[in-house]
């Protein structure tokens, strides 16, 4: 090999190498402790500990007897944890003329809040269903009147709907107040269900459709199992939405089949006798147990339904 070729093949080694030895290019790694990272995680453990300090306060508060109430540190843990506030407030306080606790109330919530929880899905998911994969006459029309009654204010319709369950015979029944829960949660489960449903790929659809499968068919054996998402999202807003409600309860119910959260507004707001706290804490944190126990178990899926049902309309 001559010299100068012996030379331009060094110098294009060198000229690969050089790159190499130099160091990795691009951006320079961001610190962990930067000015954005203390901004975002700072307002982060602010709201945490805004929402999470009263919660805490109310945990001690129940676990606390009224002596130890009664020093005033409010934040201060319990010296001596006793569970008897619990027993008193799932059993014992007075919720009116009656002294048996949430205990009753608790019963009477689960009786008004599944079925109509299964009532409004099994029809709003029908509905959905049908808006977003059978475009009948009218649908338009039809969907906006139904998205319409989402934002009419609840209490527009309390005397109306008296008159009309006075009518039907079911006014003061807990069958009454499943079939008010039921109509007011179809609006926006609908919204849900149609979204979710317009997302999945339409090629399932129209290849079912060749296959010569109907409504009901397609329906049961496609869309449903691919729908649990959905179904747990629209779940968790309905059990929420009735446990928590007291509006409908103390209207269209009477005290003997009072739910839940009537109840602990009943015991909360007692001016007889003393002030009891720690009882007070004890039947607010059991009155929201159901709700959040169910978030917690499928919040991961709740999650993966609002996501789904938010990619198109």
């Amino acid at each position: 090999m001559s010299e100068p070729a012996s030379l331009s093949a060094t110098a294009a080694g060198a000229d690969a190498v050089a790159p190499a030895l130099s160091g990795p290019r691009g951006p320079r790694p961001r610190k962990r402790l930067s000015r954005a990272n203390i901004i975002v995680y700072g307002t982060l453990i602010v709201v945490s500990l805004y929402y999470l300090l009263p919660l805490y306060v109310m945990v001690v508060t129940s676990l606390k007897g009224m002596p130890e109430i009664r020093l005033g540190n409010i934040f201060a843990p319990p010296m001596e944890i006793t569970f008897e506030p619990w027993v008193k407030a799932w059993s014992e306080a007075c919720t009116g003329l009656n002294c048996d606790g949430l205990s009753r109330g608790f019963w009477n919530s689960v009786r008004i809040t599944v079925p109509s929880v299964v009532l409004s899905i099994a029809i709003a998911s029908v509905n959905g269903y049908a808006l977003a994969n059978w475009r009948f006459k009218g649908a338009d029309v039809f969907f906006t009147i139904l998205i319409f009654g989402a934002f009419i204010p609840y209490q527009v319709m309390l005397y109306p709907i008296v008159i009309l369950l006075r009518e039907m015979g079911l006014y003061g029944t807990l069958g009454g107040l499943v079939i008010v829960h039921s109509i007011f949660g179809m609006p926006i489960l609908t919204l849900l269900f149609r979204n979710y449903f317009t997302s999945l790929p339409e090629e399932l659809f129209k290849a079912a459709r060749v296959d010569g499968a109907g409504f009901w068919g397609i329906y049961f054996r496609i869309m449903l199992p691919m729908s649990l998402p959905i179904f747990v999202v629209a779940m968790i807003l309905q059990v929420t939405g009735i446990w928590n409600d007291f509006l409908f309860g103390v209207v269209y119910t009477k005290p003997d089949i009072y739910p839940m959260t009537v109840q602990l507004n009943n015991i909360v707001n007692s001016v007889q006798g003393v002030k009891e706290y720690n009882v007070n804490m004890a039947a607010t944190l059991l009155t929201g147990l159901v709700p959040l126990v169910i978030y917690f178990v499928s919040g991961k899926l709740f999650v993966r339904g609002i996501a789904a049902g938010a990619v198109k309309g």
